[in-house]
């Protein structure tokens, strides 16, 4: 383990790794000051850019984006109040009330402070319980895998949203993309319709570009065309600046943000929880330490931030373990563990270990990254949101053609990722959650391989699924995750009728 430890040192304070982090802390911190932007798509845009870098400074370049996106949406949240992403949700409340009291620089201050301190708790969480549990999963075989994975798979409900079918339905088709393309045993064609692009297959890549990128590029432009243009007209903000808590509201804050970051960091190594849910559970601890909460108090503002950078590690907690993505932005970086030759999973610290540490320490040195560039840069992110967004969709669309094409050099993988976007719009259009099929896409060759693997080892009998006691405990709990929401209606009107009777 020390020697691991020294050589992923040595990898990660190479100066272009350092360089790369910086780059990748910067654009997620820019992406995600900008309502409307998310670092998932700054995360798309980035991955078709690392392919001739080696594969640590790509995969923290995607780190650095993740943890500065994570960080970055409360300076929207706080001045705007409208959160940058989805996590910054629970932010806006008492953050946007001590920006009108004049107090924003305070709660920029307690946020960066929150943010890091809940991301290297994660972080530590991380380090100490990846390496055990990749070593028991290591001996997982093909029927573990493959049950494994479906597990994984299972979590679509969790990332369905509130309409079920729907998330259900994105899954499958999702899966049947996975079946386009060459048999890999066989080596026949399958769905290609005679189109030479298609054999193949429907690249993750391309198609998750077009799901990420492409939608919120139309619905810019679209909004552009009927308003006239979307520049914001809030007044100048060039004299906010951060202010860091004091010493004695660290300390009052101490045990609260340690709370908060477990929560985050917990649920974030649940597959399809992630960062709203984290920060919400994680604001109603702070109601509880101070019922002032949502009038303007750094609680509301620290434990919220401190929950979801919580979840970065927790996240990463599945996808280098298991091999299953926490939430859409690790689904998004297990693409790019693949394409650099990286496959997350057990053996990923036994043949990898030295790039695993490497990775860990990148995570701290980004942390440290966006602490100080948020803190010193807080001016420059803040005129950011000024920037017309219909010219950064002009470049994003640009990058993404250029992105998709680079990956194969295959023109098919372009009109693939024009469908996907389409597809992606009307699906948002019509409430359809984009991540289930993303992670059926992702997943889905695994569970194939996995399948055939199993089958040939016990000449074509199912009965190696039931025999092996942990693949039969994961295929169980995956048919329990899947029907439980669909018996909990049933049950609770049972309930109430039961209650209503003995009443």
């Amino acid at each position: 383990m020390l020697d691991y430890l020294v050589q992923g040192l040595t990898i990660a304070l190479s100066f272009q790794n350092l360089l790369f982090m910086l780059f990748g802390t910067v654009l997620g911190l820019v992406f995600a000051a900008i309502p409307g932007l998310t670092f998932s798509t700054a995360l798309i845009l980035l991955i078709p850019l690392t392919f001739g870098l080696e594969a640590v400074p790509a995969i923290s370049v995607l780190l650095g984006v993740y943890a500065g996106g994570m960080s970055g949406g409360s300076i929207s949240a706080i001045l705007l109040g409208i959160p940058g992403t989805p996590s910054a949700a629970a932010t806006v409340i008492d953050g946007y009330a001590m920006a009108k009291k004049g107090e924003a620089g305070k709660a920029l201050g307690m946020a960066v402070y929150a943010s890091v301190f809940g991301g290297i708790f994660s972080l530590l969480v991380l380090m100490l319980v990846a390496p055990q549990l990749a070593s028991v999963a290591i001996k997982f075989g093909p029927p573990e895998i493959f049950a494994l994975v479906v597990f994984g798979l299972s979590t679509i409900v969790s990332l369905s949203g509130t309409d079920i079918v729907k998330g259900l339905l994105a899954g499958l088709f999702g899966l049947l993309l996975c079946t386009v393309g060459l048999d890999p045993v066989m080596g026949l064609q399958r769905y290609t319709f005679g189109q030479a692009g298609l054999m193949v297959g429907i690249g993750i890549m391309p198609v998750m570009i077009g799901m990420f990128a492409l939608p919120e590029i139309i619905d810019t432009f679209l909004r552009a065309k009927k308003n006239q243009g979307l520049k914001q007209e809030e007044p100048k903000r060039d004299k906010v600046k951060a202010a860091f808590p004091s010493f004695k509201e660290m300390g009052k804050t101490f045990f609260l943000l340690i709370k908060s970051a477990a929560i985050g960091t917990g649920l974030g190594a649940i597959p399809g929880t992630g960062g709203p849910v984290a920060s919400f559970l994680a604001y109603d601890q702070a109601k509880r330490t101070n019922p002032l909460s949502g009038t303007g108090t750094i609680e509301g503002v620290g434990a919220p931030e401190s929950a979801n950078n919580g979840v970065t590690g927790g996240a990463l907690i599945p996808l280098l373990t298991l091999g299953i993505p926490g939430d859409s932005a690790t689904a998004i970086m297990l693409g790019a563990f693949l394409i650099h030759g990286l496959a997350p999973g057990p053996l990923l610290f036994q043949n990898y270990g030295d790039l695993v540490y490497a990775i860990f320490i990148s995570i701290l040195i980004i942390y440290i990254m966006v602490l100080v560039i948020q803190f010193y840069g807080i001016r420059l992110f803040v005129k950011v949101l000024d920037f017309p967004k219909v010219n950064l969709m002009v470049v994003i669309l640009a990058v993404s053609v250029i992105g998709a094409f680079a990956i194969n050099l295959n023109f098919s993988d372009v009109i693939i990722m024009f469908f996907s976007g389409v597809l992606g719009y009307l699906m948002k259009r019509f409430d359809f959650p984009v991540t289930p099929l993303i992670l059926a896409l992702v997943l889905g060759y695994s569970i194939e391989d996995n399948f055939r693997k199993s089958l040939v080892f016990s000449g074509g009998s199912l009965d190696i699924f039931i025999k092996k006691p942990v693949s039969l405990v994961f295929l169980t709990l995956a048919m329990i995750i899947l029907v439980a929401p669909f018996l909990r209606p049933w049950l609770e009107k049972r309930f109430r009728l039961k209650k209503k009777a003995l009443s």
